[in-house]
This record gives structure tokens, sequence and C-alpha cells, in this order.
């Protein structure tokens, strides 16, 4: 019986064991057959480390983080192709799309209505929220907080001389109405400006957003519809006031005299002096002009402007605004509590002859020749 199963089964044990042998003998066979088999990246590994690039296992090492930057590769590319394929749970590739600037089909018509989101836009909110907001509002404080500091030092600056009396028209029914007229208009435009920047930190959490709603809407209406009016104004009074503010010899010891603010010391001047004339130029003329132009690209919209023309505009009018409302408390300073005298002249049109004399001793000299109307 044993000797039927060894003739039965004997082809199949020495088949068996040839697998075997073959299956043992099969590795060194295959790395001798591939490029550059073991034996020379033996050799490869100790010339590398005779050449001393390498510590033992560094060549491990270097091995497994070039597999590693791989397989990280490998994962990015699978993220990038999820994340630009759209799907139900993925929506960024619309989005980018959307967010390129690109036109698409729209049955609106107008400049960049094709476009659905404009980058851009948040730059300008940023810089309208952060720099604009910020370094303006310090302005503003500095500002009136050294007025504050010089009304207290200083208190008004009053007439050394008695009245005498004798009035002296200083400003004609013409002169004062544009001046009332822009003055009263540029209020309007800083208080409702100024809200519009600012006032959502201060009205919101006293009454509450609804209130806040109110504020702004009427504030923007009246904002919107006064501009024009104030670019109007501003106009006349460059054409009523220019003539007077003209550079004049007397102008240049003013200056060299700080127009006298520190030493209490009078320079005599013209009509008006070196800081007048600033105001009326840098302020009035300059930046007036550059606040009514950029409103007016703002208060109308239908002329074809892109959206970044208005964004521009903004910042414009936003920053030449904040720094006219700055020069303009100086203005307002000295035209109300800071000279006595002065806010009477606009309103009545008149100054005491003393004050004249006392302030503006050029002009005043000029008037008693004869030279110059309105005695």
């Amino acid at each position: 019986m044993s000797t039927s199963f060894m003739r039965r089964n004997g082809r199949g044990v020495l088949l068996a064991l040839a697998l075997w042998l073959l299956a043992l003998a099969a590795p060194a066979v295959l790395a001798q057959a591939e490029p550059g088999g073991e034996q020379q990246q033996r050799q490869l590994r100790e010339q590398t480390r005779q050449r001393g690039e390498f510590q033992p296992g560094e060549e491990i090492r270097q091995s497994e983080q070039v597999r590693q930057r791989e397989q990280a590769g490998q994962r990015e590319q699978t993220r990038q192709r999820e994340r630009e394929r759209a799907g139900p749970l993925n929506d960024a590739p619309m989005w980018r799309q959307a967010r390129s600037g690109e036109e698409f089909f729209t049955t609106v018509r107008g400049p960049e209505t094709g476009v659905l989101i404009q980058s851009e836009g948040n730059t300008w909110r940023q810089l309208r929220n952060g720099p604009i907001k910020q370094y303006g509002s310090v302005l503003l404080l500095v500002v009136l907080l050294a007025l504050a500091v010089f009304y207290a030092v200083k208190g008004m600056i009053r007439l050394h001389a008695a009245p005498t009396g004798h009035r002296i028209q200083r400003f004609s029914v013409f002169e004062r109405v544009v001046h009332w007229g822009t003055a009263i208009t540029f209020v309007l435009l800083a208080v409702t400006g100024l809200a519009i920047l600012f006032a959502k930190h201060f009205v919101a959490p006293l009454l509450g957003h609804d209130a806040l709603g109110v504020l702004l809407v009427v504030g923007k209406n009246i904002h919107n519809y006064i501009g024009p009016v104030f670019l109007m104004f501003t106009v006349l009074m460059i054409i009523a006031f220019a003539r007077d503010n003209l550079w004049e010899a007397s102008d240049r010891v003013w200056i060299r005299k700080g127009g006298g603010f520190i030493s209490g010391e009078h320079v005599p001047s013209g009509r008006f002096n070196f800081g007048e004339k600033a105001w009326f130029w840098g302020g009035v003329a300059f930046l007036g002009l550059i606040v009514a132009g950029s409103g007016l690209v703002l208060d109308f919209p239908n002329f074809g402007q892109l959206r970044v023309t208005m964004q521009w505009a903004n910042v414009i009018h936003a920053t030449a605004s904040i720094l006219l409302i700055a020069l303009s408390f100086g203005h307002i300073y000295l035209g109300t509590i800071g000279l006595e005298g002065a806010y009477r002249a606009m309103r009545t049109g008149y100054v005491d002859e003393a004050w004249a004399k006392e302030h503006h001793a050029l002009w005043h000299d000029e008037m008693k020749a004869g030279k110059l109307p309105g005695r």
C-alpha cells in the first residue's frame, strides 16, 4: 500500500520540491537581472559613505523624505482636483469663477452688469473702514483738542483799543450771502458725511439699528441733494474773494512772525492776512472743489462710471472732506469765539474802525485814503 502511494504521489512531491527551490533562488536571480542590481547599489552606497556625503542611515532618511514629499504632492493634487470639481457639497469652483471679474450673460444693460462680484470692492472697503476712518478720526480729535487748549490758554483775542463807534464796511451783501450759503451747505454736508462714516459706532449701541437706519437714510438724502448746491456756492465764493486773496508783500512778514498768535503782536496785513488766504486757496478753492467734484461722481452714477471709478471717487471724497473739515475747525474757531468782532463782521458786514486798524492795518489805511470802496 505504501509503495503504490509513493508511486502515485512521487511526482507531486518532486514538483513541490522544485517550486520551493525556485522560490528560494528567485530574489537573487531578479536582483542580478535588474540594471544596477543590489550589488551595484551596495557599491554606490559605499562610495557615497567614503565621500562623506551621508552618514550611516542617512540614505534611508533621505529616501523616506522623498517618498513623503511625493505622497504629499499626490494628496494635494487629489484635493485640488476635488476642489475644481463642482458638486452638491462643493460650490468653490462656481464662486471662484464669479470672483474672477469676468462678465457673463445678464438681461440687465449697463457697465459691468455682467460682473457678479468685483473683488476690488473688498479692497475699497478695507481702505475706507481702515486708514481713512482711523487716521481721519484721530486728525479731527487732535485739531479739536489743540483748539480747546489754545482757547483755555489764550481765550478770545480782544481789541486793545476802545471802539471808536465809526463803522467801516468789510463785506458787501453779495459777499455775505455767498459766504453764508457756502457755510450752511458745508456744515450740513460735514455733519451728514461724518454720520455716514462714523454714526454706526455710536448710534447703534445707544439707540439701536432701527434708529441708525433712519438717521442714515435721512442723512444720505440731505448729503446727496445739498452737494450740488455747495459746489455752486463754492464757485461763487472763489469769484467773489479771489482778487483780495492774492499774494502781497505783507504776507511774507506775516509768515515770518507766525501771524502774531504766539507773541500777541498784530502783524499789519491787507484785507485778508496770509492765514486767511491759505484757508481760502487751500481749503475753499482746492479741497472744496475736490470734495464737490468727487461728490458729483458719486451723486450721479448714471453716466457710465465703472465701479472702480466710484470706489476711487469715494476714497478721494472722504480723504479730502476730512482734511477740509479739520481746516474748517480753525476758521470757525476764529470766526466765532476766537477773535472778537469777527462774527459780527460777517453777520452785519461792518467792523469798527479800531478793529480794522488793529487786525488789518494796511487795508484800513487804504480805506481811509479812499483807494478802496466801501466807506
